[in-house]
């Protein structure tokens, strides 16, 4: 049988001499935190399996906390063949999409079974492999497709079963207001005043405030912190790994933040959310039921992710409006732990 080039794998857990389920998702965070119910229905379907996510290498540290991924293929998107020889893998999930990119990469795996949607109408020449592939849906939450697609071949798999791991290590500050400003296209970038001004009014009232990004995000996130009068330790903005930011958000008291992979992982850890959403649509990428609020103003969105400039539907949202939520989840939050 062929063998899988050695060391193409960031491995987890013994991968042993199971056969392999490789599951394709190149993508970012929050896109692998919403196939989570789909990945861990896979992997306890087929428990007989060793389960390969393929995607980005940098995902690796949340990777490595969805149960039942033992392992991570590094693919940075579609352009390239996987780096894994025809026939190793047993069975191939397209959880990507279903355009021929996506599709073509799945079929050269050369897999005993494949699950994915039904053909499009516009793939000329390409015809349903399977009859349980269901007809793709637009306008469904994102979480609710690829549950939907692995239910059809057998596998249990609920929407809302999000949950992740949490890191091993102790969150850098405990019990905090995260507040994230990070978003990687200027279409979900709520303002750095409004930030600001949230952050600030959120310290007056005694919480331990903390300021969170990426490596790109590091100037807006100064702002924030300038601007609002925090010390500069709440500045952790470029300064946390992708599991520190887990950990994090696993022990805070609140998160807010535009519709970010840090919104996911909220969800993922049902910590408390405010969550500003602009080009998606909440139906789509909105959070499961638990301590979480969206906001957004829906009659207003324009739909380019990709633009440079705020979404008028994200721009909707005030600084109240934020508070305002906060304060509706700090209610709820206390009732639920003095029933308790």
């Amino acid at each position: 049988m062929p063998q899988t080039p050695p060391g193409a794998f960031e491995v987890f857990a013994p991968m042993d001499d199971r056969p392999l389920l490789l599951a394709l998702r190149a993508l970012k965070l929050g896109d692998l935190l919403v196939a989570a119910p789909a990945l861990k229905g896979l992997a306890r379907t087929f428990d007989d399996h060793a389960v390969v996510f393929a995607g980005p290498a940098w995902l690796v540290p949340i990777a490595r906390l969805v149960p039942g991924i033992r392992a991570l293929l590094p693919t940075k998107g579609l352009d390239d063949p996987l780096a894994i020889e025809p026939g190793v893998v047993d069975v191939a999930a397209n959880l990507h999409g279903n355009g021929p990119e996506s599709r073509g990469l799945i079929a050269a795996l050369d897999a005993r079974e494949v699950i994915q949607h039904a053909p499009g109408p516009g793939m000329r020449g390409i015809t349903r492999q399977d009859p349980r592939e269901p007809e793709w849906l637009d306008g469904i939450h994102e979480r609710t497709r690829w549950t939907r697609l692995v239910n059809a071949f057998g596998v249990d798999a609920c929407d809302t079963d999000v949950g992740i791991l949490t890191p091993d290590a102790p969150p850098l500050v405990p019990d905090a207001v995260v507040i994230h400003v990070g978003a990687f296209y200027g279409s979900r970038q709520w303002p750095v005043e409004r930030f600001a001004a949230a952050a600030r009014a959120l310290a007056a009232e005694c919480h331990t405030v903390v300021i969170t990004g990426g490596d790109a995000d590091r100037d807006r996130a100064a702002g924030v912190v300038q601007a609002s009068g925090l010390p500069a330790e709440s500045m952790l903005a470029g300064r946390l790994a992708l599991d520190e930011l887990a950990a994090l958000i696993a022990a805070a008291r609140l998160v807010i933040s535009a519709d970010t992979g840090a919104a996911h992982l909220a969800s993922a850890y049902r910590t408390p959310s405010v969550v500003i959403f602009g080009p998606a649509p909440v139906e789509e990428w909105g959070p499961p039921p638990g301590p979480h609020l969206t906001l957004t103003d829906a009659s207003l969105r324009r739909g380019e992710t990709f633009a440079s400039d705020p979404d008028p539907a994200l721009l909707a949202v005030t600084v109240d409006d934020v508070l305002d939520a906060a304060h509706r989840l700090a209610h709820i939050r206390s009732r639920q732990t003095s029933s308790h």
